[in-house]
């Protein structure tokens, strides 16, 4: 269970503050919610609390493990499917599962793609997505501005 004010990653959409934990009617079922503000986008989230679980919500990461991210991005491409939509598909399950490792694997990998062989659309949006996820999550973990978080990550990826 989270308190008002805990700082979460909710999978596909990034990192965000619990700011309120309400009661709502929604087709015809009350349930309680999560009221989940991202600081990217000033966007606001839904989760009903019984669903977490399920959808993989859990605590931004530390220090540690923000090394580790920063790492990973520094770190060698691995392997990808040379068929488009196989790669997609890999990429796409490294993004849902949440796990902010697997999400800076798809950021790497990406990136280097884009300047060898550049992107389909389709891998260009997941890119931007991927990216937006790790910063705002980077946002969190550090306490810093947008722009900051950015760069940080940028010259991890030697950018």
């Amino acid at each position: 269970m989270f308190s008002i004010g805990d700082r979460v990653v909710y999978p596909m959409h990034g990192a965000g503050v619990i700011e309120a934990i309400e009661e709502r009617e929604i087709l015809g079922q009350r349930k309680q919610y999560y009221i989940m503000k991202l600081p990217i986008g000033d966007m606001k989230v839904m989760i009903p609390v019984d669903g977490v679980d399920g959808v993989g919500l859990r605590q931004v990461i530390g220090q540690e493990d923000l090394m580790r991210v920063l790492d990973v991005l520094a770190g060698e491409r691995t392997k990808m499917s040379t068929n488009w939509n196989r790669r997609y598909r890999a990429n796409a399950e490294k993004l849902k599962s949440g796990n902010i490792f697997e999400v800076a694997e798809v950021v790497r990998n990406l990136t280097l793609r884009e300047k060898e062989k550049g992107l389909s659309t389709g891998e260009r949006k997941m890119l931007d997505s991927a990216k937006q996820i790790l910063v705002s999550e980077v946002v969190l973990a550090r306490n810093i501005p947008e722009a900051e978080a950015h760069s940080l990550l940028n010259r991890a990826m030697g950018q």
